[in-house]
């Protein structure tokens, strides 16, 4: 009985171990973050070469997301500027936090951003909206561009013409990387637990924010630029500001817990006789709290204090770490440091000052040596 027992828990153990690889191996795309620009044909020498190719151990797409980027040549290149520009990101809106999105050296088995994407809290729900915003940007954009050849740019925006302009130009496709995002990015999701639905509400999270803050474009037309007309496109928003609406999501992330499985019919119909679909739901933690609309960064996990090296997320501590002695904010000293105090120490560096123009075209500058002092958390 006793072998028997073990062998049940050794299975068991195996069971969770393997559903937790599963789980995070269609997010092992975000590790072209750290590559050139492969080639669309993941079979080419080109892609071979690049060192997240070499083992079939570690090869960051799925089956579904293979075929995928197969289907609509010039996506993987999309993807990989997309995986960069999420990195870039994140790690520029935390900067100044206790946890600066830092990002791991790729090994077997190894996630990009760490053990904190095991967890359900706010900087993991961070992680799933900027990528999959970044995915459905850079998508957008390299439709518009002409690099994918499955898609143009959207000629269906177009409105009633202004007074003095009119529809023309070549608008971004935030349709085509929107949808794209959705089956690339989604396809990662096992399961159909409470984890799932709060990634997949994130990851739509980040993308819807990418389409509504498109803007319109104009160019102007006429006579030795007078202007006389205008043609007019949408553009998408530089993707620090859909970084700036993330990170404002993330300061207001709402808590939730599982609800109540509901119908997929919200008008509570039977679809002719057959039950609609069930699912979980999201549900404030605090009642008295709204529900999370479709926008909002979601999470069931408190965040770690981030003070201390933390081996179970993988994370050194703030010691070292450069601070703001004048700061009261979460950059200043006493914050970032924990209350272990810092130290400082003056170091010089020299940098050019008094630049002036000279006619023409000439900056000349002075080479000047000034005293500066950096703080550290001890």
């Amino acid at each position: 009985m006793k072998i028997l027992y073990w062998s049940l828990i050794v299975l068991m153990m195996l069971y969770l171990t393997t559903g937790k690889k599963r789980r995070h191996k269609g997010t092992q795309w975000w590790s072209l973050a750290k590559t050139g620009e492969p080639s669309n044909d993941l079979d080419s020498p080109a892609a071979h070469a690049t060192h997240i190719y070499t083992s079939p151990t570690l090869l960051p797409l799925t089956k579904k997301q293979r075929r995928l980027v197969t289907k609509n040549p010039g996506t993987i290149v999309a993807i990989a500027k997309g995986a960069r520009m999420a990195v870039d990101e994140c790690q520029y809106q935390f900067k100044d936090r206790r946890w600066n999105c830092p990002i791991q050296e790729l090994g077997h088995g190894k996630n990009l951003f760490g053990k904190i994407i095991e967890k359900g809290c706010r900087e993991t729900a961070f992680i799933y909206a900027i990528t999959s915003a970044a995915v459905a940007h850079s998508v957008a954009r390299a439709c518009a561009d002409g690099s994918i050849y499955t898609c143009t740019c959207n000629y269906n925006l177009r409105q009633p013409n202004g007074v003095d302009w009119e529809w023309g130009g070549c608008s971004d496709n935030a349709n085509f990387g929107k949808k794209f995002s959705r089956k690339f990015v989604d396809v990662a999701e096992k399961g159909r637990d409470f984890r799932y639905m709060m990634n997949l509400h994130n990851n739509e999270a980040g993308r819807r924010h990418v389409k509504r803050e498109m803007e319109r474009e104009c160019k102007c037309h006429g006579m030795s630029g007078s202007c006389t007309i205008k043609t007019c496109w949408m553009r998408l928003p530089l993707f620090r500001q859909v970084g700036n609406i993330l990170k404002d999501r993330f300061d207001g992330a709402s808590r939730v817990l599982p609800g109540n499985e509901g119908s997929n019919d919200s008008e509570g119909n039977n679809n002719g006789g057959r039950r609609g679909k069930k699912k979980l739901r999201l549900e404030p933690a605090d009642p008295n709290h709204k529900r999370p609309d479709k926008r909002d960064l979601v999470y069931f996990e408190e965040s770690p204090n981030f003070c201390d090296k933390d081996d179970s997320i993988g994370f050194l501590g703030t010691s070292g770490r450069e601070c703001n002695a004048t700061s009261i904010g979460i950059d200043g000293c006493d914050l970032m440091c924990c209350g272990r105090g810092y130290k400082s120490e003056t170091y010089t560096v020299r940098e050019r000052c008094s630049c002036t123009f000279h006619w023409c075209c000439e900056v000349k500058c002075k080479v000047c040596t000034r005293t500066k002092i950096r703080h550290t958390c001890y």
